[in-house]
């Protein structure tokens, strides 16, 4: 809610305020900016080292003060307590890495030189685009925005920041807590309000926009950035799929598929959604599954759906399974009491049903019997969205992973490439494309720099035009002793 100016939060379980923040407007946007940009040359100034060092202190003072973090999220979101200080941990491992690896990463090394210029050093460097904005979600509002923020510090970038409005005060508390360790100049600044704040962001002449939502969001910030050829990272939606092989461990299977599916009560990008286990496993996954979800409680480990317009959407794919003939064997349509979605899992569910095709952002899980695991895969494949996924298995359980259509897969696990700092995250298709985390993410953040330098005289030269035609003849010889043999 906007009022007098300002964008006060509410806790989207007891509809208690939990804090207020000034609204920005397109002038109040443009003057952030313009202050990031002389900020950015003081931080490009400092170099890897020092950044190094001021990001890490950042990342200690978060450390700190985890359990502050931890229970604003819980305000804010209504998420539980637990699941804020998991987030902020991983939020402190792609800081600590993105921090430590940069020099390694974006540094100025030599590179080979080449036949036609062989008189000349290659050389690349990275240099940072000068002022990134960061469009961050709700869903994780700690760890989501922290992935680009950490990436584009390190690489020498100012940064505007635009939380979601649903968690604005969170946001906030990360830009204040930065501003602590890095007092003398504004490299890490945030702007409120709604979605016309985000789009006079990705109009503001920012150098880059990070964008992190749903895909109809996604399109309508790239349409907005693409005005001036703004470039973009955009992590938007999923539809992931958990593959159960013959070979599987199905009590494991069973406790990461829940885990995947009800953390967070499902409002996970990359949360499982579906599930194609193998005729010989199936039965005795779907009772482990019910028997582990139906042990969960909302209010306690299930907290409440933020976006309220989510619960409509949430009650209608539930519907539309059953009703084409799908069964509840947890949960169901009930399981939607406001501002709650009790844990529910649906098996016999059609290939043509919203709930298998299109994102749900709940607490619900589709199983779905499948011959093997081709067709496993050819099922888990058959959608618009690419972003995350994961297979339980032995003998060909990586096999499988690497012919999911996804950015990232899990192999006996769920969800845990978030926490290796080290690994790029992104997706395909309408779950977005460039990379945050990893050498990658760190790359977004930096324009690739080619620099050639002359180092003596040259002996067969080529590109000038006092080459002289037995020149080009010895030039030609040369390629043909190089490269004339059939491989």
């Amino acid at each position: 809610m906007i009022e007098d100016g300002w964008l006060i939060s509410t806790n989207p379980a007891t509809g208690e305020e939990a804090g207020r923040v000034p609204v920005a407007d397109e002038k109040a946007v443009l003057a952030a900016v313009e202050r990031a940009r002389e900020a950015a040359l003081w931080w490009q100034g400092l170099g890897f080292a020092g950044r190094r060092t001021r990001i890490l202190r950042w990342r200690s003072l978060i450390v700190q003060r985890i359990e502050e973090l931890a229970e604003l999220t819980h305000r804010e979101s209504g998420k539980p307590v637990t699941d804020g200080l998991i987030e902020a941990t991983a939020a402190v491992e792609h800081l600590d890495w993105a921090a430590r690896n940069a020099k390694r990463v974006l540094g100025p090394r030599r590179v080979r030189t080449r036949l036609l210029v062989a008189e000349h050093s290659g050389h690349l460097e990275y240099q940072p685009y000068g002022v990134v904005g960061v469009i961050g979600p709700w869903n994780y509002p700690i760890v989501t925005p922290v992935g680009p923020i950490s990436g584009a510090l390190a690489a020498g970038n100012a940064i505007v920041f635009k939380p979601s409005e649903y968690t604005p005060v969170v946001g906030q508390w990360l830009a204040d807590s930065f501003a602590e360790v890095v007092p003398e100049h504004p490299v890490l600044q945030v702007v409120h309000g709604l979605g016309d704040v985000g789009g006079a962001l990705c109009r503001s002449g920012v150098a880059k926009i990070s964008f992190t939502g749903s895909t109809a969001t996604a399109k309508k910030v790239m349409a907005a950035c693409a005005e001036n050829l703004v470039p973009v990272v955009l992590e938007a939606g999923g539809k992931d799929a958990l593959i159960v092989d013959a070979d599987a461990d199905v009590e494991a299977a069973a406790e990461a598929a829940v885990w995947g599916a009800m953390t967070n009560a499902g409002q996970t990008c990359i949360g499982i959604e579906r599930v194609y286990a193998v005729e010989p496993v199936y039965d005795r996954f779907v009772d482990a599954v019910v028997a582990k979800a139906g042990k969960l409680r909302t209010g306690e480990e299930i907290g409440p759906i933020t976006m309220p317009k989510q619960l409509d959407i949430i009650r209608d794919h539930i519907e539309d399974a059953l009703a084409k003939g799908g069964r509840a064997v947890l949960g169901g349509a009930e399981a939607v009491q406001a501002p709650y979605v009790s844990p529910t899992v649906l098996v016999d569910v059609p290939e043509d049903s919203s709930e298998i095709r299109e994102e749900t952002f709940g607490p619900t899980l589709t199983i779905t019997k499948v011959r093997d695991a081709d067709e496993a895969v050819t099922k888990a494949n058959d959608t618009p969205y690419g972003l995350g996924g994961a297979v339980f298995g032995k003998k060909n359980a990586i096999r499988i992973a690497r012919r999911l259509r996804s950015g990232m897969v899990a192999v006996n696990g769920t969800l845990t490439f978030v926490g290796m700092g080290n690994l790029p995250f992104g997706g395909v298709g309408e779950s977005g494309f460039g990379r945050i985390h990893g050498d990658d993410g760190l790359r977004e953040f930096a324009r690739a720099k080619a620099i050639t330098v002359r180092r003596g005289p040259s002996l067969l030269p080529a590109m000038t035009f006092e080459r002289t035609p037995a020149q080009v003849k010895q030039i030609v010889k040369a390629l043909r002793l190089l490269y004339g043999r059939k491989p």
